[in-house]
């Protein structure tokens, strides 16, 4: 296999799965102007992490994000993380191993999440939705409202446009696609997620969307 961050499926999913782990850290770090860190303490803040919950990180790739929420929840929180690629999930594990962080990763899919009905305070997924089709978003979404606390919250981050993207030498490296922040929001409504607090990330071309059950918001 070449060694380059191609898109495969994988069985189980319609969606489309990264495999290569090895440049996977290099290619985040490109597309954020090196400013992985600010991102992931920025997402952290988002989602409102509070020390003790319990959190998961849907489509965590090498488990850098999923790393950092379990410093912010500290020990008596929980941090549970799933790939669709076995690949990055191993990478993930050694990652969190080195730095003596527990962190539970797991190969599933995002469309079938290996866990109870309200499990989490909070679900992490960041640069994940544009890589599934629709049908497959929506089923992420319920399985995500399906294990959220009745006070829970999800928090969703993508690209906003691919547009400007082609046109820059980030678009050369960078083809993963986008999704609509109004897009986003529908696939979380109709999953009985209502949408707290929406906009620009502030980095790259990046937004996100803040939601909570529909009974809790």
């Amino acid at each position: 296999m070449k060694k380059t961050l191609e898109r495969n499926r994988t069985p189980g999913t319609t969606g489309s799965v990264l495999h290569a782990a090895a440049g996977y850290d290099w290619l985040v770090w490109f597309v954020m102007f090196g400013r992985e860190r600010i991102f992931r303490e920025k997402v952290l803040r988002l989602a409102r992490l509070e020390p003790g919950e319990s959190v998961l990180d849907v489509g965590c790739g090498t488990g850098t994000l999923a790393i950092a929420a379990k410093r912010h929840v500290g020990p008596t929180g929980s941090v549970y993380a799933i790939d669709a690629s076995p690949e990055m999930i191993a990478r993930a594990s050694r990652k969190a191993r080195k730095a003596g962080i527990e962190v539970l990763f797991k190969s599933a899919l995002a469309e079938a999440l290996p866990f109870p009905d309200a499990y989490f305070d909070a679900v992490l997924t960041t640069l994940m939705l544009h890589h599934l089709p629709r049908k497959a978003r929506q089923q992420c979404a319920r399985e995500i409202r399906r294990v959220l606390k009745p006070r829970g919250r999800v928090l969703a981050v993508d690209f906003a446009s691919a547009a400007r993207e082609r046109r820059s030498l980030v678009g050369h490296f960078h083809r993963h696609g986008h999704v609509d922040l109004g897009d986003i929001m529908a696939v979380l409504s109709e999953a009985d997620l209502k949408t707290v607090e929406s906009g620009a990330v502030g980095i790259s071309d990046l937004q996100f969307a803040l939601a909570a059950p529909s009974c809790c918001a």
